[in-house]
């Protein structure tokens, strides 16, 4: 299980917006709790899916918290647009503001949009779970996995440099709700403004840095990958003396793939293993992901594998 995040919901606006709306009192820290069950329903389902499949746990986590963060905006715009125009019922038909009214009303048509929007990420967590997602392999999940990766970091490199031109406002009381609308918390705002042993606020410039290199990372990744299933496949089969051996790229599943002819030695399978090759019984041959590195450990493999068998293994790959 991983830590619950959730964002601040504006209590203040919400009594507003009730008030302009309703007769009725308005419960203190209601729309608070209405937004954290719904979380939480996002948060359970990505439990169960770490049950499940430990190996998806980390995406299922990054999409609830994106789920969280989302649906705190939902919630505060939703406030704030009841806050535009009361209802007829509480201020009367006399010099009614119709023009109010019809903004109003558009406003929460755009924002309820919005709100389906935020529901996708929920599905997608659903069909994790069920295993209902539109993808044929491994690898084409990590290229989704690596985007979703990518989308994350590239906010929050925005997010920083927000929040440190925020920080850096003479006017510190606007800086700071700015920082709220953010949906910094008070404790986050505080430890923003609390200098560093350089004597530095905000987010340090190696911060920025260092998520800038990984987005130039992330999106190396993803060309290479996708560069890849574009290519396609292709199969090689080499002579290594009594070792012959059937090399193939296969580009529909990702993976670049070694066949022999019956079960190979130990000493064959410790070579294998030693350049991290996995043996996979439904496809009957050893293997890993298709990548750069992937290529050059089979070079590795087979020049090893001659030195066994005699063979030549000098092919290109």
């Amino acid at each position: 299980m991983s830590e619950r995040t959730y964002y601040p919901i504006n209590e203040k606006t919400a009594r507003a917006a009730h008030d302009m709306m309703s007769f009725s009192d308005y419960t203190e820290g209601s729309k608070t709790a209405e937004y954290r069950r719904d979380v939480d329903r996002a948060y359970d389902l990505a439990d169960r899916v770490a049950a499940k499949k430990p190996d998806e746990a980390e995406r299922v986590y990054r999409l609830a918290g994106r789920y969280a963060k989302k649906m705190a905006e939902y919630y505060n715009r939703e406030a704030s647009i009841g806050t535009i125009c009361p209802s007829i019922m509480i201020s009367g038909g006399s010099n009614f503001p119709v023009r109010k009214k019809e903004k109003q009303v558009a406003a929460w048509d755009r924002n309820h949009q919005f709100y389906t929007e935020v529901q996708g990420i929920l599905s997608k967590i659903e069909n994790i779970l069920h295993g209902r997602e539109i993808i044929k392999s491994d690898d084409e999940r990590a290229i989704e996995k690596l985007e979703e990766k990518l989308d994350d970091m590239k906010k929050l490199q925005g997010q920083m440099k927000a929040a440190n031109k925020a920080i850096r406002l003479k006017d510190t009381e606007a800086g700071d709700d700015l920082l709220r609308e953010m949906g910094y918390s008070e404790e986050d705002i505080k430890s923003l403004r609390e200098p560093d042993f350089c004597g530095r606020i905000g987010y340090p410039d190696y911060a920025l840095s260092n998520n800038n290199a990984n987005i130039h990372r992330v999106e190396g990744r993803i060309k290479e990958l996708k560069a890849t299933k574009e290519r396609g496949g292709s199969e090689q089969e080499i002579s290594l003396g009594d070792l012959p051996v059937t090399v193939k790229e296969n580009a529909e599943d990702m993976r670049i793939q070694l066949f022999f002819d019956g079960k190979p030695e130990q000493e064959v399978r410790d070579i294998l293993k030693g350049e991290a090759f996995k043996w996979s019984p439904r496809n009957g041959c050893w293997q890993r992901q298709l990548t750069g590195n992937a290529r050059s450990a089979t070079r590795r493999v087979l020049q090893k594998l001659k030195e066994i068998g005699g063979g030549q293994g000098n092919e290109r790959l």
